[in-house]
């Protein structure tokens, strides 16, 4: 694989948190309030128990990536990487191996260990994009109407990390297989 092959990725049903379904052939999670009976669902290791997480498919370990997530009636979620074997009974933005960004009460935050970063020169949009540099180390927050880069995270990627998402209310659908923003 190319390091710099597009990254092209669904979301994995495996991962996903009793209260999360998979929608637009695993492109799209939608929070449901009640969820699945956990029972009914196929348990196994790499499921979130705890939180409303679920993790992409495909597993980054070089060169620069770019993905979008459209956000529909969410008002509270958190997006970004995560390495592909963090603990499953943590949250992404909790854990020390994720790096995301965050959306709650009207307000933006970086994430990174625990440590909360406020972003503030940007609302609530329909969109966002995310831009990974693995041997940079960079996971950044961009702007994809205006073509700009809104917060960069310093990260220490070490092993396998994938695209990662939790929410709380609404729905975030991915887009993947986008080339690199030439400014960027």
């Amino acid at each position: 694989v190319s390091p710099y092959a597009d990254i092209s990725f669904k979301l994995d049903e495996k991962t996903a948190h009793s209260s999360l379904d998979l929608f637009k052939k695993d492109t799209g999670v939608i929070y449901r309030i009640l969820g699945i009976d956990p029972s009914k669902v196929p348990q196994n290791l790499e499921r979130f128990r705890e939180w409303a997480v679920v993790l992409g498919d495909t597993p980054i370990v070089s060169g620069r990536h770019y993905w979008e997530v459209t956000v529909k009636k969410s008002n509270e979620f958190r997006v970004g990487v995560a390495d592909a074997d963090m603990s499953r009974d943590e949250c992404i933005g909790v854990s020390s191996r994720s790096w995301v960004f965050a959306y709650s009460h009207k307000k933006w935050n970086g994430m990174v260990v625990n440590k909360i970063i406020p972003i503030t020169n940007i609302g609530h949009p329909s969109k966002v994009g995310l831009l990974v540099d693995y041997e940079g180390g960079k996971l950044c927050l961009v702007d994809p109407e205006k073509g700009s880069l809104i917060h960069t995270l310093n990260a220490d990627f070490r092993g396998p990390i994938v695209p990662a998402f939790a929410l709380w209310n609404g729905e975030l659908v991915t887009h993947s297989g986008l080339g690199v923003p030439d400014n960027m």
